[in-house]
C-alpha cells in the first residue's frame, strides 16, 4: 500500500514569531499538519498552543512531534486529547514519545530513569490513551499504571491518529503493533549536553528499523503510517558541496547515504523531490515534518504538481 505524502511544519525555538501567526502561515502554504515539540523552557508549552491553534486555522490538522509520555499521566493525556479533538473540530493527531533530556527532568524533580525502562512506561502509556480516546472506560492493571474506571469521554474522530516516536526494537516493535504512524528520527545517544544527539544516518540502519516496526505490526504494517523528521534541510544548486560538508560534520555520514535518507535533505528542488520519492519507495515513508516553512514550500509545492 503506498501511502500518499503528507507534510509537517514542526514550530520550534527557530521560529521567532508568534506560533499562532506561523500556523496561519502554514495552512496558507498548503502544509498538511502543523506541529509543536514538547521540550520544557522558555518555548510555548504544545497542549495550550495548539488549542489556541485549533481556533485560528481551519483545515490544517495539528498535533504532537512529540509529547514526553513519561513525566504525563496517561488519563489526564487522554483527557486533553480528547479535548484538543473537539475544539479543532477532529484536527488533532498526538504524537507520543519516551522523553531523553535529563536537565528537564532535574528541573521538575523528576528521576530520569534508564531508556529500557521509559520506553516500558511509553508503551503502558500507549495503550491505555488508545482505549480512552476511543470512548472506553477502562480497568488497567499494568507495570507502571493501575486504574479503576477511568473514562474521559471520546474523539471527534472515529479513531484519532496516534503517533509514536523513537528507536529500539522492542519501542518500534510496540508501535508498530499499536500506534497508527511511527515516527523515525535517526538520532542516537543524548550527548554530554544533555539534549542534543548523536546521529545514526545510514541506509542499512533506516532498513533494521523498518524491518522492527514491521515485525511488531505484521498484517498492519500496509496500514501504518510512516514520518521522518527532517534535521537538515538546504535547497541549494550545489548538492555536491552541501553533502561533502555535512559529512565532514556528522562522524559515519556517507555521501552515498546523504542521498538516501529523509533526515538529511540536500539540493535542489527536483533533487529533494526525488529522494523524497526514493524513501517512499525503499522504505514507505510517506510524512515527512520540516522546521523551515519557507525552504520547503518549492519543494512541496513541485511533489504536488507531479501527482
Amino acid at each position: 500500500m503506498t501511502h500518499p505524502f503528507r507534510f509537517g511544519l514542526q514550530v520550534s525555538s527557530e521560529y521567532p514569531d508568534d506560533p499562532v501567526e506561523v500556523a496561519r502561515r502554514a495552512e496558507d502554504a498548503g502544509f498538511d499538519i502543523l506541529l509543536m515539540g514538547d521540550h520544557l523552557g522558555p518555548e510555548s508549552s504544545p497542549l495550550a498552543t495548539l488549542a489556541a491553534i485549533s481556533q485560528a486555522t481551519t483545515s490544517c490538522r495539528i498535533g504532537t512531534l512529540v509529547l514526553n509520555a513519561d513525566v504525563r499521566n496517561p488519563v489526564q493525556l487522554a483527557w486533553e486529547t480528547v479535548t484538543l479533538d473537539h475544539l479543532s473540530g477532529g484536527r488533532f493527531e498526538l504524537g507520543l514519545g519516551a522523553g531523553h533530556t535529563p536537565q528537564e527532568y532535574s528541573a521538575m524533580g523528576i528521576p530520569f530513569e534508564p531508556a529500557k525502562r521509559r520506553k516500558r512506561r511509553l508503551a503502558d502509556t500507549v495503550e491505555v490513551v488508545r482505549r480512552l480516546v476511543d470512548g472506553e472506560r477502562i480497568d488497567f492493571q499494568g507495570e507502571f499504571f493501575h486504574l479503576e474506571d477511568a473514562h474521559v469521554g471520546r474523539s471527534v474522530q472515529d479513531h484519532l491518529p496516534l503517533l509514536v516516536g523513537g528507536n529500539g526494537k522492542a519501542l518500534l516493535a510496540h508501535a508498530g503493533a499499536h500506534a497508527d504512524i511511527v515516527g523515525l528520527q535517526g538520532l542516537g545517544q543524548t550527548l554530554e549536553d544533555g539534549h542534543r544527539h548523536s546521529v545514526r544516518w545510514s541506509a542499512d540502519w533506516l532498513d533494521e528499523q523498518v524491518e522492527q516496526i514491521r515485525a511488531g505490526a505484521g498484517a498492519k504494517f500496509a496500514h501504518l503510517e510512516l514520518n521522518a523528521l527532517v534535521q537538515v534541510l538546504e535547497v541549494t544548486h550545489d548538492q555536491q558541496t552541501a553533502i561533502a560538508s555535512i559529512c565532514k560534520r556528522v562522524p559515519g555520514l556517507t555521501p552515498e547515504d546523504a542521498k538516501l535518507i529523509p533526515y538529511v535533505l540536500l539540493g535542489s528542488v527536483d533533487e529533494i523531490v526525488d529522494q523524497l520519492e526514493l524513501c517512499r519507495e525503499r522504505w514507505g515513508i510517506s510524512y515527512f515534518a520540516v522546521r523551515d516553512l519557507d525552504a520547503f514550500r518549492p519543494v512541496m509545492d513541485t511533489i504536488r504538481s507531479r501527482r
